[in-house]
């Protein structure tokens, strides 16, 4: 039987301003990425935010950003490994900190918008990266892009593949950049078709019509596009159906 986990980007708003359904999300997915402050989220957001997974039984993972709340973590940024890593420590640390307040622990980590991108090919942001997590608990999965350059430079810890219902795929099974069009699937049927087949065989088909194996573990559903919470909820339901059982990796 088929296994997979669904993720999706939670606590991505800031002060007033607030971004997808976070509540509605819990309700359907198994691990929830939650902003630490650096792209997106407060203090206040993330306690709330924790305090409704462990309530839910949701999994929690810190997800990790560059330092770019303006440009919401997608601008890509040279920063020097060990700032980078130090950076990566302190979101870490502050979200397991409000976690176990409600109850719950940071479980694994992801990184988020261009540093998500930069690790998949750049091996010193990786191993940067890596060091973070291996400094604060080398018992955290690291959740990364299918193929990413992170599984050669994360020694000791462990890397957990994912993939995208709703992102287009490069014929070397990168993600299409979201400068490009098309580099987001809207179409609620493509979407669930992508999910069973990412799930059940393992592949995706390229903007080129070619075929990428995945092998992934965790599949994420964007909280953050129009009609996000209806479109997991298909997701969901068309995995079941598919007879993939539905865990989380951590």
């Amino acid at each position: 039987m088929a296994v997979i986990d669904i993720n999706a980007d939670l606590g991505e708003g800031f002060g007033v301003w607030e971004l997808g359904d976070d509540l509605a999300l819990l309700d359907v997915i198994t691990s929830a990425n939650v902003a630490c402050g650096f792209h997106a989220g407060d203090p206040l957001i993330m306690r709330r935010v924790c305090a409704a997974a462990v309530e839910r039984g949701v999994t929690i993972g810190a997800q990790v950003s560059y330092r770019d709340l303006a440009g919401f973590g997608r601008r890509e940024m040279d920063v020097a490994p060990p700032e980078l890593t130090a950076e990566v420590l302190y979101q870490v640390a502050a979200l397991d900190g409000i976690a176990r307040t409600e109850g719950g622990r940071v479980a694994y980590v992801k990184p988020h918008g261009a540093l998500y991108n930069r690790v998949a090919r750049d091996d010193v942001q990786a191993r940067a990266v890596a060091d973070a997590v291996r400094a604060y608990d080398p018992s955290l999965p690291l959740l990364t892009l299918a193929g990413s350059a992170v599984r050669d430079v994360a020694e000791g810890l462990t890397v957990v593949a994912e993939c995208f219902a709703d992102r287009a795929y490069t014929p070397s099974g990168r993600l299409v950049s979201r400068r490009e069009p098309g580099a987001v699937v809207h179409d609620r049927d493509a979407v669930v078709q992508r999910a069973v087949r990412m799930a059940v065989e393992g592949t995706v088909v390229s903007v080129d019509g070619g075929e990428v194996a995945l092998d992934a573990r965790s599949m994420c559903v964007h909280g953050d596009t129009p009609g996000a919470v209806e479109l997991a909820r298909s997701v969901r339901a068309a995995l079941s159906e598919a007879g993939v059982a539905l865990e989380p990796f951590a």
